[in-house]
């Protein structure tokens, strides 16, 4: 639909309410992710996986339950179903929380469905360090494993260990470095949204290990079936979390005080913003402060 006004990773506070709205009051810190609706009625809605749902509407380019046209969080208001916002810990900054709605949750779920929230001490690598995989390192560490940073760019080795904490780092165009790695790790998050042959990483898991795509390529993967076969391993994907997964991700977030490192742009820097953007130059959200272009307009008009 056209046109398109983008934005959700949401994070402000209610200011109004409706009369059968139980869990939030006026003044709460809330967030809003991707979800605006679902049918509330399939297997997914009723299993508590509505994010799977096969009519699910997103809070931009979806339509809402009154037929009209959901146009995100680029805005100084959104009205949102109470069943899809959560709350947002007292303890985190509304600006480097709000990627924690999508991208943060991209990363968790995986995690939390192989064991990894609960477990301790398993072997888990990470391939890309943007904005997905920088928050995958975080909970990785939070969660008290070992996790190794799979990367085509070396300068990024001291990013990883010393700002990250990430225990190892391997650059996957070095044939030496992944063959000394072959069959270490349980689990391999991969983040990357470039196309690429996955078969390399496939032989840094153990037997039975598994390998999760959430970078979402536009392209097809090449998966060799030998890696597979031979190593009992598994290859699946994941997209973000249901509502009460979310919550827990927040939850938890602000236990371990996980946060997402962003740069706060304002509404007139949003050119700027995106020029960066295609130079991969951002560590490692854009966060884009609403409020203020809010009270600009105010003083404007007193």
């Amino acid at each position: 639909m056209y046109p398109v006004v983008p934005g959700h990773e949401i994070t402000g506070l209610v200011s109004k309410v409706g009369s059968n709205v139980t869990r939030f009051k006026v003044g709460d810190r809330v967030g809003v992710g991707c979800l605006a609706a679902t049918c509330l009625e399939c297997e997914c809605c009723k299993e508590g996986e509505e994010n799977y749902c096969d009519q699910v509407q997103f809070v931009y380019n979806g339509i809402f339950w009154d037929g009209s046209i959901t146009y995100g969080g680029y805005s100084r208001m959104l009205v949102a179903d109470h069943r899809y916002v959560v709350h947002m810990p007292e303890s985190l900054p509304m600006d480097s929380a709000a990627p924690l709605l999508c991208a943060g949750i991209t990363v968790f779920c995986p995690l939390k469905d192989n064991g990894m929230v609960e477990s301790r001490g398993k072997r888990i690598g990470v391939i890309g360090l943007g904005g997905l995989g920088h928050l995958a390192v975080k909970f990785g560490k939070a969660f008290g494993h070992h996790v190794t940073v799979i990367s085509t760019s070396p300068s990024k080795e001291k990013e990883a260990r010393e700002r990250l904490g990430a225990d190892d780092f391997l650059v996957s165009t070095d044939p030496k470095q992944m063959q000394a790695r072959r069959r270490t790790l349980d689990f391999v998050l991969d983040t990357v949204s470039a196309t690429h042959f996955l078969g390399p990483y496939l032989d840094l898991l153990k037997a039975k290990g598994t390998l999760v795509i959430v970078g979402a390529p536009d392209g097809p993967m090449s998966l060799p079936s030998f890696p597979l076969i031979f190593g009992k391993r598994v290859v699946k994907g994941s997209m973000i979390g249901s509502i009460k997964e979310t919550q827990e991700m927040m939850d938890l977030c602000g236990k371990h005080n996980i946060t997402c490192d962003v740069e706060v742009v304002t509404t007139d820097q949003i050119n700027e913003a995106f020029e960066r953007l295609a130079r991969a130059d951002v560590k490692y959200r854009f966060v884009i402060d609403i409020a203020d272009a809010g009270k600009k307009i105010n003083n404007n008009s007193s």
